[in-house]
């Protein structure tokens, strides 16, 4: 039977995360990290009254929106710095990669080229017709990765063999990650070599727009249609195009790159079968003139119903430089929502990450050790961040108290998971609840 609740927690140099354990949901039971977050609530708050109780049922809820922010009275949001790790082997990468958590193994798609160095001013079709679909794995969470002798594709380019998709007749241009393609400049655009070059171009691959593509194993891809299931005009897809099956949706997903404006924005389509897809809706998510060049919009791994984004953000004034940012949306939305709009993740110390289009978080957070979770950027680097770590509700040296907004849940425990410093407390204390009479609501702590 569910409980209508109030919560209160008061904290001093620490942070809080509440976390609701239903006794028939053993999956709900969470483990407490080093940095503490919130984890609450999530229906939209135009639906919902302050006075409202909501229903979060017994699903893992992040404070990465505030639905349930109720009061912050000495305390504050926080967003957590992914902290990169050093001494690390070398990972393969490239532009544009996907990683999937398959059981105990990582599985990494990323984009190839033929001709190292090779750029788009030295020809548009040759450029892209040089690239191709590598894969590495690793087995044991995103340390040491090999990339095997495939022998699926004769590429004297690639010795290494680890080739999963090489553009021929059968399949059009870049992103071979179960959507893939791309959209051809138009006629008048400047860099074309050639008057007819990009008609040449058409006549031998055909329209622009997404293709669809399956695989039985993770190797061997195989073309659903010969035709784009997006067509050329919904988007440009000169980025990372990212599609997934939504559990809380029961469809698939996918977000893509269009200009609004001017500025590089992101749109969203859906489908009950990876072939027939929706008209796409332009999602809110820029500020004023603002590009973000990826979404790498995700289920997180951990709250399907909850989506996290980590889009590169490129500032076309100023070098082309990136940095990542973090937005969450939740799922049929059409606006992501950014507490912070500062970097999540900068370019760094070094020149590296200051050149041109330099960052790129690779598509999935994965857990890579029982209290962390990975994220992969473009150049080898690797950053931890805790287990929903995200965003969390801080209190400094002084003690603070945090109040959420009236909540339902199901079960007959809350689990409050609060990390604090050695002279820091977390008590917490329930506000008020009805009930069926009975006091058989039970919180506890874990450090």
């Amino acid at each position: 039977m569910p409980a209508v609740c109030l919560l209160a927690a008061t904290s001093s140099d620490g942070e809080y995360r509440w976390t609701v354990h239903s006794a028939v949901t053993e999956g709900m039971n969470m483990r407490s990290m080093h940095m503490l977050l919130l984890v609450f609530v999530v229906t939209s708050s135009a639906l919902v009254s302050a006075d409202e109780p909501v229903d979060i049922g017994s699903r893992r809820e992040l404070f990465v929106d505030d639905l349930l922010i109720g009061e912050l009275r000495g305390t504050r949001l926080k967003l957590h710095e992914p902290q990169r790790l050093r001494h690390v082997p070398p990972r393969p990468y490239g532009h544009y990669a996907t990683v999937l958590q398959d059981g105990d193994r990582l599985r990494l798609y990323y984009r190839g080229d033929k001709v190292p160095g090779a750029h788009w001013r030295d020809g548009w079709g040759r450029y892209h017709e040089g690239e191709v679909t590598l894969y590495a794995e690793s087995l044991d969470r995103g340390l040491n990765w090999t990339k095997p002798n495939l022998g699926l594709f004769d590429v004297p380019e690639i010795p290494d063999g680890n080739v999963v998709l090489e553009v021929n007749d059968d399949t059009f241009l870049e992103r071979y990650k179960a959507l893939g393609g791309g959209r051809y400049p138009p006629e008048n655009w400047g860099g074309w070599r050639t008057p007819d070059e990009r008609q040449t171009l058409r006549e031998k691959y055909g329209s622009g727009g997404l293709k669809a593509f399956a695989s039985a194993d993770g190797l061997r891809w195989r073309l659903l249609k010969s035709e784009p299931v997006i067509p050329e005009d919904w988007g440009s897809f000169d980025s990372q195009n990212v599609a997934f099956w939504s559990q809380a949706e029961e469809q698939y997903v996918v977000y893509f790159r269009f200009f609004k404006d001017g500025v590089r924005a992101i749109r969203r389509c859906t489908s009950p079968d990876f072939l027939n897809w929706s008209e796409p809706v332009d999602m809110e998510a820029n500020e004023p003139g603002e590009h973000l060049y990826t979404s790498t919009t995700q289920p997180y791994f951990r709250a399907p119903h909850l989506y996290v984004a980590l889009p590169t953000r490129f500032q076309s004034r100023k070098g082309a430089i990136t940095d990542i940012v973090f937005m969450s949306t939740r799922p049929g939305s059409n606006r992501y929502h950014r507490h912070f709009k500062e970097a999540f993740i900068r370019p760094g110390l070094g020149e590296r990450g200051w050149g041109n289009r330099a960052n790129y978080i690779t598509h999935n957070v994965v857990q890579t050790s029982p209290t962390h979770m990975s994220l992969f950027m473009y150049g080898g680097a690797q950053y931890l961040l805790r287990l929903d770590g995200f965003i969390s509700v801080h209190a400094g040296y002084e003690q603070g108290e945090f109040l959420t907004r009236p909540f339902v849940f199901e079960g007959d425990e809350l689990e409050i998971n609060v990390s604090t410093s050695g002279g820091g407390t977390g008590p917490c204390r329930d506000s008020g609840y009805r009930g069926n009479g009975g006091s058989w609501l039970r919180t506890r702590s874990v450090q």
